[in-house]
């Protein structure tokens, strides 16, 4: 009498049960992907090559394979928290050792380093002080917490729309200090080069019907002039503005009108602003100022970052800009059941998983990143209580087999 196969059964029901049991412990643990035992029949092989007859001997187990299934992916508390949402994995780096995972429940050690609970860093692309991504070798990321330097302002875009209505004025009585001598102004805040900041005004006198002068301050003082103007110290404007009938401006002279910022605080003297008045117009209606956009800041400090579905990590500082500090990249695998798994949510590449397809998020087939997500466990545990029902009944129809074989052997052995 052969016990093989019910002994093979009740081994096979064994590593199924072992596999549910792995499965629903992790049922809460994110990023984790479920495991399948999957068997294999057994046949002893014949001299004579025939399987007309032949009956099995078992089975066996073939592999056990990880089904890498999208996982719900839900919100999270921690802005470092990261979900992929499709292919890939997050490369990291552990003591040296390339390691790969989907959990991306992440935090900020006292270096910078982004890393996991286990310890384990993230890698990606840094970038340098201007935000830009230095694509090459991947690198750990480390978040750089330098205050963002001032930058001086260079350009300044303004669009307005001027009254039509007003009456023209004579060029030569202009007085920043007397508003009978100018139609209109607008004021901003500038930047030097150390972030000291300044107030542009810009002052708007019409001399014609389609056309008006510009004249500028800086923090109140004339530029290109000084007061009291008179005969023997003209006002000088910046430039002219002309505008065609159909009130669009047409040009401006010179091209473009700039602004010489002279300053005592230190720093680079004087800086100059181009003024860019596209998109001005002149119309039959109350002066209005549609866009003010200087460029130039003052020095900041990082408050925070978020990170982009394309794994950009953008800083956020306390004096409004945004500044890119690295990019967080994703590996994925032809064959990914070939990874080994080595615990702490981690996968390691072998020959069988092949090797890594590196990239940025939503390229190469890869997935985008979501920022304070997390990807849930992909185990569906009301399946995976039902197996665990079906191992059971599994295990003790084996071990029923084996008893009906031994009740044979004991006749057997009974006969005389």
């Amino acid at each position: 009498m052969s016990f093989q196969q019910g002994l093979s059964g009740l081994n096979a029901a064994s590593k199924s049960l072992e596999a549910i049991g792995n499965n629903v412990a992790n049922a809460n643990t994110v990023g984790f992907k479920q495991s399948q035992v999957q068997f294999s029949d057994i046949y002893a092989s014949t001299l004579s090559g025939s399987g007309a007859a032949q009956i099995g001997i078992g089975t066996q187990i073939a592999r056990v394979a990880q089904l890498f299934s999208q996982g719900n992916i839900t919100a999270s508390n921690n802005p470092l928290d990261m979900a992929i949402n499709g292919d890939g994995f997050f490369r990291m780096s552990s003591g040296g050792t390339i390691t790969y995972a989907r959990n991306g429940q992440f935090e900020l050690t006292k270096e910078g380093y982004i890393q996991s609970a286990s310890g384990a860093r993230l890698t990606g692309y840094m970038a340098d002080a201007n935000g830009v991504v230095a694509i090459g070798a991947p690198t750990e990321i480390i978040i750089n917490k330098a205050d963002l330097a001032p930058k001086a302002t260079t350009k300044y875009d303004l669009k307005l729309t001027l009254d039509s209505r007003k009456d023209p004025l004579v060029e030569a009585n202009f007085n920043p200090d007397d508003p009978a001598t100018f139609s209109d102004s607008t004021s901003v805040p500038v930047y030097d080069s150390l972030g000291n900041s300044h107030v542009l005004r810009t002052f708007y006198v019409k001399t014609a019907g389609g056309q008006w002068s510009v004249f500028a301050t800086n923090d109140g003082v004339p530029i290109g002039y000084t007061l009291p103007t008179g005969p023997g110290n003209p006002p000088v404007p910046l430039g002219t503005m002309q505008f065609g009938t159909g009130g669009v401006l047409t040009g401006t002279t010179p091209s473009p009108l700039v602004a010489s910022m002279a300053v005592t605080t230190g720093a680079v003297t004087p800086f100059n602003i181009s003024i860019d008045h596209a998109g001005t117009q002149q119309f039959a209606q109350a002066f209005g100022v549609s866009r003010q956009l200087p460029d130039g800041y003052k020095a900041g400090t990082l408050t925070g970052f978020d990170v982009a579905n394309d794994g950009s990590i953008i800083g956020r500082y306390s004096n409004g800009q945004v500044n890119v500090l690295g990019q967080v990249i994703l590996s994925r695998f032809a064959n990914p059941n070939g990874l080994q798994n080595i615990g702490d949510n981690q996968w390691v590449e072998t020959a069988e998983s092949g090797v890594p397809l590196t990239s940025t998020p939503g390229s190469s087939g890869l997935g985008a990143v979501q920022s304070a997500r997390v990807e849930e466990s992909n185990v569906d545990l009301t399946a995976e209580l039902v197996n665990m029902i079906t191992a059971q009944r599994y295990y003790q129809a084996n071990a029923q087999t084996i008893k009906t074989q031994d009740q044979i052997m004991q006749t057997l052995v009974n006969l005389r």
